[in-house]
């Protein structure tokens, strides 16, 4: 997703300043019924959840569709949603079983039933679309059907199964409006989420109203939203200054960001700590000029993440040096320990080594409108060939068109924002580095997939944390990925909007449900 919002219990705090003068005048009725306006830079990359894993897709699944599971604000632990009750059989993690609600409706009126659960979860595998979340259902072998109750078979135990079913890759469809084989076009969505999809213009709005309808976790459905989609953040940071949008969230600029004051009495500013994280990967296929490990070292003892923090992000980030975030179970400092500070010497002497006609020549694409990744591409660029051992192409793409480059294997680098899919540090492993993961850097490393597969086995979820440490270091030392920073969470709201501190808390879902008039 994922591109991507997570909180551990053991230690990620959310902490919320809010700056209001004074009380305010309460709107009229008339008002209190109207839309709140949310301006975002996020992209859609589908409305159909076989064919998206994207922050921004996933932020309008958790509204319009419903899962079996989700997470409760502030939660940890997934809780039903769809289902009555979900667990794993008599203790075993390789069968999981869940109980549907009787009371779930579709927008057509017909009553949602397990065949549909199971017809959800196998198109998604069927489909497998390249930017679709297939790969986070890896352990999935089949689904049964049978009454109210679905039945989850798993290839290997996965004591985190529950946490993907929460996710958008669980979202619930109509089999009778999607087909089985292929992506549904159009702008129409059929889910039994808090709201109901009115109309979307892609890149330019999504139009929400609360679904009368809907049974499940969220106890009150909320006010009609509409969403607005922004090419950058300058473009909404316009808007903000407008009074065009009610709430701006992700993302905007990062002077803005570092100028945020909880005191103005324009606006209420809601600040949290975040895994939200972004890196640089490679393109290890045969064929890439990034393909031998000695390059992608290389690369590793030349990037300076201080600057990009500091000069690009104006200290809205943190250098990260680790593939899972600082805060978050099994977090390490892999990369630094590895690549303590930048090294031109030991570059030179690993290219030598490799082999590889200098300047090392690669390809390198950013999402335009993602943040400032214009400006972190140029410094990254800047610090590579400053010493004369690399020439780097870059360019910028359209966010979906972005997606099938990196997909089809067309960059060798590329840099991508994840945000977390759940609040469990197996999201920063399998998806992004496992054999077949979604970012498709072509790595595959047998004893990465078997830490990985090891650490699901726990359902203490603390006894994993030696997997996950074993994980980094394999990383660090292969270097398919390089961590570059982990940002914080911004929300910005008028001062008659509340509810904007519990927009997103870190666990992956996007409560809109929560924002309301004051």
């Amino acid at each position: 997703m994922r591109s991507l919002r997570m909180r551990m219990s053991v230690g990620v705090l959310v902490l919320a300043t809010v700056g209001v003068a004074g009380w305010q005048l309460l709107p009229s009725d008339a008002g209190r019924n109207k839309a709140i306006v949310v301006g975002t830079t996020d992209t859609i990359t589908s409305l159909d959840p076989a064919g998206a894993y994207d922050a921004g897709s996933w932020a309008l699944f958790s509204n319009v569709f419903q899962s079996l599971l989700t997470f409760e604000a502030g939660g940890t632990q997934p809780v039903p949603d769809a289902a009555k009750s979900c667990s794993f059989v008599a203790g075993s993690l390789r069968t999981y079983r869940c109980e549907l609600r009787d009371d779930l409706t579709f927008p057509s009126g017909r009553a949602v039933t397990a065949q549909d659960v199971k017809y959800s979860f196998d198109r998604i595998r069927k489909i497998n679309s390249d930017v679709g979340p297939a790969s986070l259902l890896s352990t999935l072998a089949s689904v049964d059907a049978q009454g109210r109750r679905v039945t989850f078979h798993l290839s290997s135990p996965d004591a985190t199964f529950p946490f993907k079913v929460a996710t958008g890759a669980g979202s619930i469809v109509d089999a009778e409006r999607y087909p089985a084989d292929a992506l549904r076009q159009g702008t129409d969505a059929d889910g039994t989420g808090p709201y109901t999809l009115a109309s979307y213009t892609k890149g330019g709005k999504a139009v929400l109203k609360p679904n009368s309808r809907y049974h499940g976790a969220v106890k009150s459905t909320g006010k009609p939203i509409e969403l607005r989609y922004y090419k950058d953040p300058t473009a909404l940071q316009g808007a903000w200054k407008a009074k065009q949008v009610d709430v701006a969230t992700r993302q905007l600029p990062p002077a803005v960001l570092a100028g945020l004051n909880a005191s103005d009495p324009g606006q209420r500013v809601f600040e949290a700590d975040s895994s939200e994280t972004r890196n640089l990967y490679f393109n290890t296929h045969d064929g890439s000029p990034l393909h031998d490990a000695r390059v992608r070292r290389a690369i590793a003892w030349l990037v300076n993440r201080e600057q990009l923090a500091g000069d690009v992000y104006e200290g809205t980030v943190e250098p990260l040096y680790s593939l899972i975030p600082t805060g978050i179970l099994g977090h390490t400092t892999s990369f630094f320990d590895t690549y303590p500070k930048q090294d031109t010497a030991k570059a030179r002497e690993l290219l030598t080594d490799a082999g590889v006609n200098l300047p090392v020549r690669f390809t390198y694409g950013f999402g335009i409108g993602s943040g400032a990744a214009e400006q972190e591409a140029a410094e990254l660029k800047r610090q590579l060939e400053a010493s004369g051992l690399f020439k780097v192409d870059v360019k910028g793409y359209e966010w979906t068109d972005f997606q099938k480059h990196w997909a089809t294997g067309k960059l060798d680098a590329y840099a991508v924002g994840w945000v977390a899919d759940y609040p469990d540090p197996d999201t920063f492993s399998g998806p992004l580095v496992g054999t077949d993961a979604t970012m498709n850097t072509g790595y595959s490393d047998k004893a990465v997939d078997d830490l990985i597969r090891s650490s699901q086995q726990y359902a203490d979820r603390k006894r994993s944390a030696q997997d996950f440490r074993g994980v980094q270091g394999r990383i660090a030392e292969d270097v398919p990925v390089i961590p570059l920073w982990q940002s914080k969470e911004y929300v910005v709201t008028s001062v008659d909007v509340g509810g904007g501190q519990y927009l997103s808390d870190g666990n992956g879902v996007f409560r809109l449900w929560q924002l309301t008039w004051i």
